[in-house]
């Protein structure tokens, strides 16, 4: 194990930035849209899944290439203090959000994304009339996108692993990466699945919006404390 990293850290890392309402938001979307346009659940099923192992692999894609990064370049302790001050700030916000949300500056989707967003799953309806396998291969491409520009509201947690797992050799870094991805995504299944088994698309936006500023307490206190935490640790590391 890297030193200043355990099991237990890297777990509620990928489970605070799994929970973060912009990828609930976002997906609740999706799921509610190819409800819409997957005509049999299977389908829905099969377009889901696509989706959520092209955000695994791009999440881990972009983990692998920021490590490689700064090993090649010997920016380790740099991006770690970068990571522990973005982690602190971004905690702040998500505070503040608990108190005012949306009021302020706050951590969002890339400006414009949502509607580009709206775009793509448009044409990916249209797609379907014409050819479900080539439906399933825009699904893949919108996963990827959607990685893309959820990475500012939601990347936090991760930068912060990835800055403490700069501090080790990339190899012994590649397994954590993976368990990482893995816990991030399982939300991602477990929405597919009740939408699959006849949860409604309301339903789950009734819960989201219910619960959406406890998320973000959760998120922002451990972020506040995994910034903390790293900047006390860098002494031993």
């Amino acid at each position: 194990m890297i030193d200043g990293l355990t099991l237990p850290l890297v777990i509620g890392a990928a489970l605070a930035e799994s929970i973060n309402p912009c990828i609930f938001g976002v997906l609740i979307f999706l799921v509610a849209f190819m409800t819409k346009i997957f005509k049999k659940p299977k389908q829905m099923l099969i377009g889901g899944m696509v989706y959520t192992t092209i955000v695994y692999l791009s999440y881990l894609f972009i983990g692998l290439g920021i490590l490689a990064f700064t090993a090649s370049f010997g920016l380790s302790s740099i991006v770690y203090w970068i990571a522990a001050i973005i982690a602190i700030l971004a905690g702040l916000l998500e505070i503040k959000d608990y108190f005012w949300y949306g009021k302020g500056f706050t951590l969002q989707l890339i400006p414009g994304s949502s509607e580009r967003i709206k775009y793509y799953t448009k044409k990916i309806g249209q797609a379907q009339k014409k050819s479900p396998l080539l439906s399933y291969l825009l699904a893949a491409g919108l996963g990827f996108f959607v990685v893309l520009v959820e990475l500012p509201c939601t990347g936090a947690p991760y930068l912060a692993i990835l800055g403490l797992l700069s501090q080790g050799d990339y190899v012994s870094g590649i397994p954590l990466l993976l368990l990482y991805n893995l816990i991030f995504i399982l939300p991602l299944f477990i929405i597919i699945g009740l939408a699959y088994f006849g949860t409604s698309s309301t339903s789950l936006k009734k819960w989201k919006e219910k619960n959406k500023g406890l998320m973000r307490l959760v998120i922002g206190l451990f972020l506040v404390l995994l910034g903390a935490y790293m900047i006390y640790s860098i002494s031993y590391l």
